[in-house]
């Protein structure tokens, strides 16, 4: 609630204080402390003192998902005021897509898409999230569960433009946005511009088109090249991580290692006379190319009665020669970012990726049991929100947790990330650098739990009064760590 009102997230949700202003309050913060179903928030707000504290004592189901239908209407001047809050011209614009599989099968929204919960053949919904360059989240937007990530990016585009009324953008997106359409859509608008990455068939036809050479890493492990052909108006920075590059040829190796084993025990069959027929032979081969999938680098002859392959070691030199390369692309002039300011920005996506762990984990925004298609669209916001709330927590907090308060921005964008002596000392005893135990977000939240007010009545009489615990030396320092907050009360 500290947070809350650093924030103004009150008045964010509505400028009139109103039962239903409280009672969406109430859920934003509930989701950030127990996550849970309505019925279980409701229950939980009887047994902590939130629900005296928002003057929302009594409240059952029905209630709070009429606050959710209430928030849901609001979405759009929320999200407005969040834009004018943390974007600004010119600013980078943060996007990506993910999804959350969906328990039930009347939902409109809910169909079968590309799972990215591991969840084949679960109806599932997609929801796309923009936020600043920090990674705080501003707006988000559900879409149906078959959706493909690029057919997202138009709306998002229109939302930047018309709704939030920025004039100069710079999107950052997955290599999935990026289709020609889109390109066209963003080349229409003359202000705004892009940050995304090549895919592998694309960086395949810089290499063939030697446009991608070894000798371009001989000094640095990033080049800037171009290719007024096929990328007009567009830089393309070549960067090359040799860790990648490594842990890729190991892998490779591996895979082709195993796949060789069980193509000479096939051979060993075919020879003994156990297995015969070539249909027979290319089912058992086949497979060993669904188990593995390397296919692609051996050459096989089958008969009847003989089976024999081969690596194709050409093909395999001249993918291992890409190891560890991948290729940004911009239309960002470089007197606005230099190269290495266009790398680091595009691995600013992290931040969302981020965001996604945080509300299909703590925030629990997955498995989806909402039936009408405006409760999911209102409970993606209602998650959203609370982690708007969590975001700013953590970063406030980060002296308490296992964060690192100062990362260092390495002079090689493309280098590993590394962490600060100060985080990695954190990390190998377990303390702040104050000697405090250094702790998870959610098991802080534990601890702040502990504080608890009591209601006391004297010995041999009927009155009562209530009493706040004296708190820890962590809850002082926690609550003090609220004014980093900025204040938008």
């Amino acid at each position: 609630m500290g947070a809350a009102r650093r924030l103004g997230l009150a008045r964010l949700l509505d400028r009139a204080p109103s039962r239903e202003r409280d009672l969406a309050l109430a859920l934003i913060c509930g989701r950030v402390i127990a996550p849970g179903s309505k019925l279980a928030t409701a229950r939980a707000l009887h047994r902590s003192t939130l629900a005296a504290e928002l003057c929302v004592e009594g409240v059952d189901q029905d209630d709070l998902y009429a606050a959710m239908d209430w928030l849901l209407e609001r979405q759009g001047r929320i999200e407005g005021r969040l834009a004018r809050r943390h974007l600004h011209d010119g600013e980078l614009v943060l996007y990506d897509v993910s999804s959350s599989y969906f328990e039930g099968r009347t939902c409109p929204l809910a169909e079968l898409g590309f799972s990215r919960d591991g969840r084949r053949g679960t109806l599932q919904v997609v929801y796309g999230l923009l936020c600043d360059r920090r990674g705080c989240p501003v707006s988000v937007e559900v879409f149906a569960g078959s959706l493909h990530d690029d057919k997202t990016l138009p709306s998002q585009l229109a939302k930047l433009r018309d709704r939030f009324a920025l004039k100069r953008i710079v999107v950052v997106s997955d290599r999935g946005m990026v289709t020609k359409a889109n390109l066209d859509a963003m080349r229409a608008q003359h202000d705004v511009a892009w940050i995304t990455a090549l895919k592998a068939p694309q960086v395949k036809r810089l290499a063939r088109r030697e446009l991608i050479q070894p000798s371009l890493f001989d000094e640095h492990s990033l080049a800037e090249i171009t290719d007024p052909d096929e990328y007009p108006g567009e830089r393309l920075i070549v960067c090359r991580n040799p860790l990648v590059a490594a842990e890729r040829a190991r892998k490779r190796e591996d895979l082709l290692e195993a796949t060789e084993r069980e193509l000479a025990d096939i051979a060993r069959r075919v020879q003994a006379g156990t297995l015969a027929g070539e249909a027979e032979i290319g089912l058992a081969a086949g497979a060993v190319w669904n188990r593995y999938r390397v296919k692609k680098h051996f050459r096989l002859k089958i008969a009847d009665t003989s089976f024999a392959f081969a690596r194709k070691s050409e093909q395999i030199a001249a993918e291992a020669a890409l190891d560890g390369i991948y290729v940004i692309r911009t239309s960002v002039a470089d007197d606005a970012l230099d190269g290495p300011d266009v790398v680091r920005s595009y691995k600013q996506l992290k931040e969302v990726e981020r965001a996604f762990r945080s509300l299909k984990g703590p925030l629990e925004v997955r498995p989806i049991h909402h039936r009408l298609e405006d409760r999911v669209r209102a409970h993606l916001f209602l998650c959203m929100l609370a982690y708007y709330l969590e975001w700013h927590l953590r970063q406030a907090w980060t002296e308490l947790l296992f964060n690192d308060e100062q990362p260092p921005t390495p002079t090689d964008p493309v280098a590993k990330a590394s962490r600060s002596a100060a985080a990695e000392r954190k990390a190998r005893t377990k303390r702040t650098a104050n000697g405090r135990p250094c702790h998870s977000f959610r098991s802080l939240l534990d601890e702040l739990a502990l504080r608890t007010r009591n209601t006391i009545r004297p010995h041999a009489t009927n009155a009562t009064f209530t009493q706040l615990s004296e708190p820890t030396e962590l809850h002082t320092r926690a609550l003090a760590l609220l004014q980093r907050i900025p204040n938008h009360a």
